[in-house]
Parts: structure tokens; C-alpha cells; sequence
């Protein structure tokens, strides 16, 4: 989404739009932030009143198709601002080819420590999202070989987003660097929760599990109490519980701040997760406070549940200005719920854009050829 005005009222150099500019110093790494992970081709049916029965065909009333998998956070960061790095592999099918492109050529993000694995077909997913949550079945198999020979040859960035469970090479080089690193967890399919998978938190700046994660490996009853014990073994702790809101303290500033989530109505939760922790890392790296890096992850992941298609419904900062000018637009009306949000969300005035900028996709029923010939201004 973005202002209309014509092209040539645009200064080129501001089409996209950099949060961090001021944060730049000369030598900094090219790269903000860089991950890895497995990229899945997705398709998605929404507005699915239940899971079909076993024999029974439902029609959905909505379908997209988007890449998946890591895919999500590369793209969620690359929207916000943030110049994004990926390490992944590809398949050489049809598919793998759109993705390449749709991520690097759309998206922006920086592949180039990624491969294409010859005779090797894309791992896929199909997501049915009902009644505000999500089934998935997917299908992929582990790339013929590793992405890097040698982890030192991974790009140079300022901070890296990495799950906890994953490569410890790629830990122990990150903290050789001094790169601020967020870590992640996934679900726990044993459901042990082997506290030993936390181990590495030591060498990260960060951990953001989910409120199920991060009870469940503390041995906790509550969100609250989860964070606080997560406190003692890493400088920031985030644990977000969806519709709830989020909790978090910051050790290196004092803060400890509890934020509620934005209310609206799903479509696709898929991906959610993602937008809400790379909307954190661009505050951390901003230099903001606590609240506003909250504020802003709970407003960004509240924007993208009202899409469908997990990495393609990331908003972009058009999304995000146009929403902030609505807030204040209803609240000078009288609005009691939008007042209260411009009070809570100020700070917007001064990180948003006061300009038009590139637009963003969303995902569409089958991944499109004409319709993307043509590049953003």
C-alpha cells in the first residue's frame, strides 16, 4: 500500500525507505541481518470453516501462494528496512525458480551465499487456516549437502536471527564476530523440552520463543513467570503469547514492559511469529526503547494476520504509515479507540516515512509470470 502521487513527484533515492540511516556508520557490515533456514513453496486456503473430514472436499474461500519456511522472517525484515541476508537452498524445480526470484528480485534480499541443488525438488506446504488458527501438511526432504563448506565464509551482517537447535557452527562464528544474535526455538515434537537446547543462549543477544516454548522449557505456569527466568540467561527476553500480547525485559536498559496485542481479525496467522521478531531486531538496532520495539512488533504482526500467505503478507512501510495516518485521521474525529492508540503509538511520527514508497506484494492464487514482468520504479 502506498500514497498515490505521480512518479516524478518521487525522488528516486527515497523510494525505499531505510529506518536505520541515521544508525550508519562507515564500516559497518553490508548486511543488517542474515538467517538460514529451509525455504518451502506455500499454498494457502483460507476462510476454511473447519478441517475437512476424512472423504469430504471443501471449498476455501480464499487461496495464495507465497515462498514459506525461513522465507518469512528473511522477508518480514527485508520490508521493514532492514538490508537481509538468507542462507537457503533451492530446488531447481519450477518453483524453486519463482522463489529465487520473488526474494531476491522483489524482495531484495541478498542470496548470494545461497545454492540451487541440481535434480533436487523444493519442499512444499500446504496450509489450511480455520477458526483463527492454521493446519499445515508438508512435504521436503534434507539438502544433498551442506549450503557452506566453511562457516566462515557466511556474509558479514549486524545481527543474524538463528534457531537455538539448529548448525552450532554457525553460533560459535557469530559470537567469534560480536554479531548481536536473536535466537529462536520450534515446537518441541518429543514435547521433553530438553532444557539443554538452551545452552547456546549464552552467546545471544536475544531469545523470542512463543509462550507454549517458553513455559514449557522453564517448567512454568505463566507467561510472566517463564520471561523472568529466561532474564537470568540472556540480555533480552521476549515471549510472545498471540492474541494476549507480549512480555519482555531488556537487561542492558532496565525495562521491563508488557504489551497488549492489537485486536483485529485474522485471515492467515501463518508467519506472524516472524514479523513480530524482526520488527523487534529493527528496534534493537535502532536504538529504540523497549515499549516502542513492542508496540511496533505487536502493530506489524497485527497488519499481517489480516493477509494471507505467511511471507507476502509482511507489511512494508507503506502499510505501516497508511495505517498510523488512519489512526490519527479517526482520532481527531472523536474516535476513543484510536486516541488511545495515538497515544500509545506517537513515536510513529517520528520513524515513519513523509513520503510515498515502494509497494509490496501479497500473495496470489498461483504464483504469477505477466503480471511480474514488470519492476517497481
Amino acid at each position: 500500500m502506498m500514497d498515490h502521487i505521480h512518479d516524478d513527484d518521487v525522488c528516486p533515492s527515497c523510494w525505499r525507505w531505510d529506518p536505520l540511516a541515521t544508525k550508519r556508520r562507515p564500516g559497518d557490515p553490508a548486511l543488517d541481518v542474515i538467517t538460514t533456514g529451509m525455504v518451502f513453496f506455500d499454498i494457502i486456503f483460507t476462510g476454511l470453516p473447519r478441517l475437512p473430514r476424512p472423504g469430504e472436499e471443501l471449498w476455501s474461500a480464499g487461496m495464495g501462494s507465497c515462498p514459506g519456511g525461513i522465507a518469512n522472517l528473511a522477508t518480514a525484515s527485508a520490508r521493514l528496512g532492514m538490508r537481509t541476508g538468507l542462507v537457503t537452498g533451492f530446488g531447481d524445480d519450477a518453483y524453486g525458480d519463482w522463489m529465487r526470484s520473488t526474494l531476491a528480485g522483489q524482495e531484495h534480499i541478498d542470496l548470494s551465499a545461497s545454492r540451487t541443488f541440481p535434480n533436487f525438488h523444493s519442499a512444499t506446504t500446504v496450509s489450511l487456516a480455520f477458526d483463527g488458527d492454521r493446519g499445515m501438511v508438508s512435504h521436503g526432504h534434507p539438502l544433498p549437502e551442506p549450503l557452506l563448506h566453511d562457516v566462515s565464509d557466511l556474509p558479514h551482517s549486524r545481527a543474524a536471527v538463528i534457531d537455538l537447535t539448529g548448525d552450532s557452527s554457525w553460533l560459535d562464528e557469530l559470537s567469534r564476530r560480536g554479531t548481536l544474535v536473536f535466537a529462536d526455538v520450534g515446537f518441541d515434537e518429543t514435547e521433553r523440552w530438553d532444557q539443554a537446547d538452551l545452552d547456546g543462549l549464552d552467546r545471544c543477544h536475544a531469545f523470542t520463543p512463543n509462550a507454549v516454548e517458553a513455559m514449557a522449557y522453564t517448567r512454568t505456569r505463566s507467561p510472566r513467570d517463564a520471561l523472568h527466568q529466561l532474564a537470568d540467561l540472556v540480555p533480552l527476553a521476549i515471549v510472545t503469547d498471540g492474541a494476549a500480547g507480549s512480555y519482555a525485559i531488556d537487561q542492558t536498559t532496565n525495562e521491563e514492559v508488557f504489551c497488549p496485542a492489537i485486536t483485529v481479525e485474522a485471515i492467515d496467522p501463518t508467519g506472524a511469529g516472524d514479523v513480530f521478531a524482526a520488527s523487534c531486531l529493527l528496534g534493537t538496532l535502532a536504538g529504540w526503547s523497549l515499549e516502542q520495539r513492542l508496540r511496533l512488533a505487536s502493530l506489524s504482526s497485527s497488519l499481517a494476520v489480516r493477509e494471507f500467505g505467511g511471507s507476502l503478507a509482511a507489511p512494508g512501510w507503506g502499510d505501516l504509515s497508511d495505517w498510523w495516518r488512519c489512526a490519527k485521521r479517526r482520532a481527531s474525529g472523536g474516535d476513543a479507540l484510536a486516541v488511545e492508540l495515538q497515544r500509545q503509538y506517537g513515536f510513529m511520527d517520528d520513524i515513519v516515512p513523509k513520503h510515498a514508497v515502494e509497494g509490496v506484494r501479497r500473495a496470489q492464487g498461483t504464483f504469477a509470470v505477466a503480471s511480474d514482468a514488470g519492476a517497481h520504479p
